[in-house]
């Protein structure tokens, strides 16, 4: 999670596993360790180098495990004692389908595509690590935007969306504030406690796309039926569609104490049009 790195650079020193060297870590004075999650051979020198580790590497993209994370915390334990505390980024995909009902942590886990069960084996993998002394912080995070990364070239291309009466809800948190809950669960999460990290949007995801519409100058996307979008659609996009729920985000505010600098999408936009 790079946006993190210069919160997290004034607290503590930083090491970073990466795959090959980068000049703009080195510049930042983040000590680099070479290595590969797919390779556990690589993995060597993560023992007993860290008291605190943030994991947001995202599972393979096949099986049913997330053999990265089982290598992760494999290499951590090669020291007389795993790191103290641990943070990672999952995904409120966890929670499956839930028909627009606002959901909770406490809701027992329905994922329902195979990249979210791999998130669930990664859930409860660390959890099991969080059993034996490590204090582990689950984030469930929905869709992540900032002014680099909003999706207006689904506009551009004028690809459909669901029609107003049978669209889902969507959830969102800037990815400044995923940083800044990334740095507060280090310092405040409670051991082996999972937090929607979500801003306070309560939208369907057409008003979603019509903000950015507006916002940006483009056409509105055209609303069809879900029947007729499975001809128009890749398999990917359709399953974004497939799930509505309307995120509780009162955990993460009462127990990490974290103060959303986008509190709405509104801010988001207003923002990302700011810095054009």
């Amino acid at each position: 999670m790079r946006r993190a790195l210069p919160q997290l650079a004034r607290r503590w020193r930083l090491y970073a596993l990466v795959r090959r060297f980068e000049p703009a870590l080195r510049l930042a004075g983040i000590t680099q360790l070479v290595g590969d999650l797919d390779r556990p051979a690589s993995l060597r020198r993560l023992a007993g180098i860290a008291e605190a580790v943030l994991h947001s590497a995202p599972p393979p993209g096949e099986g049913a495990d997330d053999a990265r994370t089982r290598r992760l915390l494999a290499a951590l334990a090669r020291s007389r004692s795993l790191p103290r505390r641990l943070v990672y980024i999952s995904t409120t995909g966890v929670y499956g389908d839930c028909r627009g009902e606002v959901v909770a942590e406490t809701r027992p886990l329905a994922a329902a595509t195979a990249r979210a069960r791999r998130r669930v084996a990664a859930e409860r993998r660390l959890r099991r690590a969080g059993c034996r002394g490590l204090r582990v912080a689950i984030l469930r995070a929905p869709g992540i935007y900032a002014a680099d990364r909003l999706p207006l070239e689904r506009l551009e291309r004028g690809d459909p969306l669901l029609k107003p009466e049978e669209d889902v809800f969507t959830n969102h948190i800037h990815a400044e504030d995923l940083a800044r809950a990334c740095v507060v669960a280090l310092e405040r999460g409670r051991p082996n406690r999972a937090y929607n990290v979500c801003d306070d949007s309560v939208l369907p995801m057409g008003e979603w796309f019509d903000k950015l519409a507006a916002a940006f100058g483009l056409p509105r996307a055209p609303r069809l039926p879900r029947a007729e979008l499975k001809h128009r659609l890749s398999p990917p996009q359709l399953s974004f569609m497939a799930e509505s729920r309307r995120l509780d985000n009162r955990r993460m505010k009462r127990e990490l104490k974290l103060r959303l600098v986008y509190p709405t999408v509104d801010h988001g936009i207003a923002a990302a049009l700011e810095n054009r």
